[in-house]
């Protein structure tokens, strides 16, 4: 059974406006999925009646094998939630809220102690537990939400656009976290703007512009639609551009369309491992490389070729790779 089925979901305001038009997805339970978007584009919405805060206008959810609409007390039993906008009482202590969440979810209170520690260990407020909230930043008070939306060990978690303005620490933090829910079998619910977040956690993505869903799939998948990766080939001197083209035809598809600054693009099924052989083979022909830059396609990249716009977050920093494996 699927943790997540969506069929033609619609929200629509007074005055005709419809900010999820008819949306179909489905996420299998353990998966990751990503929701990316620009803002407006209906992702908090979705979420909003996933959790049963908003009611749908239109169509049918269910969350964890529960209709949204019908059985909203069966889904929220089942469910974990931090949202972009955390409510947290400031005057108390971290710890206090995550044990005071613990028993509103019925935690029995043989256990709450343990899965306190347990939790705030792993979103790295230990040193911090005794404060109060008041005095966490903005990082740390996500964190915390993340630990209080897991308390409670929910089939499904839905994380509303969570490292949104984090600093790289709680960033990576959260990352982590996502990684080890994925391997204990929790199904994640993602929506982000970061596209190199989706890239790094999501087993599949869903990609929504204007209340639609404009493309689906896994990252991998959606990126080889729109090409191969490719090389910007740029020589030095005054290189024979045709002879070089004679070269590469054999070693990959010469692009029409070249960057500004480069002599040739060069589309390569293998990616970086083309750039030894391309260059030798030019040498050998007497060509000489003065710069090779390999470019490949982005959920970005993705998201213009469906919509002919861009995501607020490309480009957008996040944690240098090998510090978010």
């Amino acid at each position: 059974m699927a943790a997540i089925e969506v069929s033609q979901l619609q929200r629509e305001y007074r005055g005709g406006l419809k900010a999820v038009d008819g949306i179909d997805l489905q996420v299998q339970a353990g998966e990751v999925y990503g929701f990316l978007g620009p803002n407006g584009a209906g992702k908090t919405t979705t979420v909003r009646m996933l959790v049963t805060l908003l009611r749908p206008t239109g169509g049918r959810a269910t969350v964890a094998g529960f209709d949204v609409a019908t059985e909203p007390h069966q889904v929220r039993r089942r469910i974990g939630v931090a949202l972009q906008e955390a409510a947290l009482d400031l005057l108390m202590t971290g710890r206090e809220l995550i044990e005071l969440q613990a028993t509103l979810h019925g935690v029995p209170s043989r256990d709450v102690a343990g899965r306190t520690q347990d939790l705030i260990g792993r979103v790295g407020l230990s040193d911090a537990q005794e404060r109060r909230v008041g005095t966490y930043s903005g990082g740390m008070r996500r964190r915390l939400d993340l630990a209080m939306a897991l308390i409670h060990a929910p089939q499904v978690l839905f994380l509303d656009e969570p490292t949104t303005g984090l600093d790289p620490t709680s960033r990576t933090t959260l990352w982590n976290e996502v990684r080890r829910l994925k391997q204990d079998g929790t199904t994640v619910f993602l929506t982000t703007q970061y596209l190199e977040e989706a890239d790094q956690l999501a087993d599949r993505v869903g990609i929504i512009s204007a209340g639609r869903i404009v493309a689906e799939g896994t990252p991998e998948a959606l990126k080889a639609e729109i090409g191969l990766p490719h090389l910007d080939l740029t020589f030095d001197g005054d290189a024979d551009i045709v002879r070089a083209r004679e070269v590469l035809t054999p070693l990959g598809e010469i692009r029409a369309d070249t960057a500004p600054g480069a002599d040739l693009s060069l589309g390569v099924r293998e990616g970086s491992s083309a750039i030894a052989r391309v260059v030798r083979a030019l040498d050998e022909a007497g060509i000489c490389v003065g710069r090779v830059e390999l470019v490949e396609p982005t959920l970005d990249d993705v998201f213009a070729a469906r919509t002919g716009g861009h995501l607020e977050g490309a480009g957008a920093g996040a944690p240098a790779p090998d510090a978010a494996r």
